[in-house]
């Protein structure tokens, strides 16, 4: 048995119930769908790209959507009747839809079909609040503000005139 007892990340923890569903989701069997075949790799530290071998498949039978966190690749083949009697059918032509769960920040930034593998870039791009930032220490011998706590009257320099 391999489920997992989130309660007590949630007494502690906010916005963490995603991690929860994504864990459940990772340890369910697949169902033996293992088409098309795939891989993913890092190609740099905030790069990374998903490799799909999809082959006979046209750009136009696929289609990538991206909302949220969450990629969605789905190819569709009209079933064509090709002359002949096959002796062996091995080549995989059926449709298919593979999903992907994505981190946060990390977006789609291309495709492209070449000799049947289908590329995806992906891209974690961190927000400016998110990225670590070096905060400068100051010092100083004076107080910064001087301030009068006792009267609320502003005190007004005298002028004197050198007229009289």
């Amino acid at each position: 048995m391999t489920t997992f007892d989130f309660s007590p990340l949630y007494r502690t923890s906010v916005g963490f119930d995603r991690l929860a569903s994504l864990m459940s989701s990772a340890t369910r069997q697949d169902q033996g769908n293992s088409y098309p075949p795939y891989n993913i790799r890092i190609t740099s530290e905030d790069h990374y790209r998903i490799t799909m071998a999809i082959a006979g498949f046209s750009q136009d039978e696929i289609d990538i959507t991206s909302e949220q966190n969450r990629l969605l690749v789905t190819g569709n083949r009209a079933d064509s009747e090709e002359q002949g009697e096959y002796l062996h059918r091995g080549i995989a032509t059926r449709s298919f839809e593979r999903r992907f769960n994505l981190a946060d920040h990390v977006k789609v930034v291309g495709a492209s079909l070449e000799n049947g593998l289908l590329h995806i870039d992906l891209e974690r791009e961190l927000p400016e609040a998110m990225k670590p930032r070096n905060i400068k220490i100051e010092t100083s011998a004076a107080p910064l503000l001087d301030i009068d706590q006792g009267s609320d009257e502003k005190e007004v320099p005298q002028v004197k005139d050198e007229a009289a």
